[in-house]
């Protein structure tokens, strides 16, 4: 793993203007096109610019950082965009019953995405900080995905991911508008996924500046892949399977980290192994290419 500060405070302060003035256009363009519709095309315009800008940075990390470096961050940034994949199928859900209109949907997203930056911004700060004084957390880490990679495996593919809590429904009642209703109803799907994506994230990486670059990348251009996940929710019905694989093996991975960071390094005899990053890489590109795969044979299945 690497370890934390091998970024300077310079190239720390010309990321987050770079960050910051993405969604600022971002924000400014879904204020201009607030009633307007997003066409697919020009969803998957931006989706295709983002991804593409996300794989040139991480490739440029050979040159500028190290080989594992840029390792760590690939294997962070996709399952972060998995993660987040999976959050925009439970926007998609709130939206969706919560009868939002189709041209304010742009807002919302998009405040939506600011706040899950937010979220994860503070709990990087914090689970940074705790990592590196305390590297028994990855213990609770560790049981944290394990648990949430069970929640995957268990629940049905038919059913919906988001019901509505009780704050939800005593707003309802109360009166609130619905934009205000799916504004905590996302925000608060957001610190949920939070707290799964930060600890799956600090099991491949320790540098923070990994951890940021990672999720401001998985974060960036939601909104725009918001309008083809109609598409994909019907086609990647085994989505959240090939997640729970990838959690599951981040929770082992973590539970392995913590117990080399007490002092145990065998088990009875059994030496417990180091897990490097590309196997780490391995295991997350074939669960989700496995699970992309069968998704689609069980679609073309159905057609049939």
């Amino acid at each position: 793993m690497s370890e934390s500060g091998n970024v300077s405070t310079t190239v720390w302060f010309i990321t987050l203007g770079i960050v910051s003035l993405v969604i600022l256009l971002d924000l400014a363009w879904a204020w201009y096109r607030r009633n307007s519709l997003t066409s697919f095309r020009e969803a998957a315009t931006w989706t295709v610019i983002y991804v593409s800008s996300a794989i040139i940075f991480g490739i440029s990390m050979r040159s500028w950082d190290s080989p594992k470096a840029s390792g760590e961050f690939f294997a962070g940034w996709i399952t972060e965009y998995s993660l987040s994949v999976d959050n925009l199928f439970v926007f998609l859900i709130i939206l969706t019953r919560l009868k939002v209109e189709k041209q304010k949907e742009q807002l919302v997203l998009l405040l939506g995405i600011i706040m899950a930056l937010v979220m994860r911004g503070f709990f990087i700060i914090i689970g940074a900080a705790v990592v590196e004084r305390f590297v028994a957390i990855f213990f609770l880490f560790g049981a944290i995905l394990l648990w949430t990679a069970y929640k995957l495996v268990t629940e049905d593919p038919e059913e919906d991911e988001w019901q509505e809590n009780r704050i939800i429904k005593s707003l309802r009642k109360r009166g609130y508008s619905t934009i205000t209703i799916a504004l905590v109803a996302v925000g608060t799907t957001d610190l949920l996924f939070a707290l799964d994506s930060i600890p799956a994230i600090f099991g491949l990486t320790r540098d923070p500046y990994i951890v940021f670059m990672a999720n401001a990348f998985a974060l960036m251009g939601l909104r725009q892949l918001y309008f083809l996940v109609g598409i994909l929710l019907k086609k990647l019905i085994y989505l959240s399977k090939g997640l729970s694989i990838v959690l599951g093996f981040i929770g082992v991975k973590l539970i392995i980290e913590a117990l080399h960071g007490i002092g145990i390094h065998d088990i009875a005899g059994f030496k417990i192994p180091e897990i490097p990053i590309t196997v780490s890489l391995g295991v997350i590109i074939s669960a989700l290419a496995a699970t992309t795969v069968i998704s689609l044979r069980a679609n073309q299945a159905i057609k049939e």
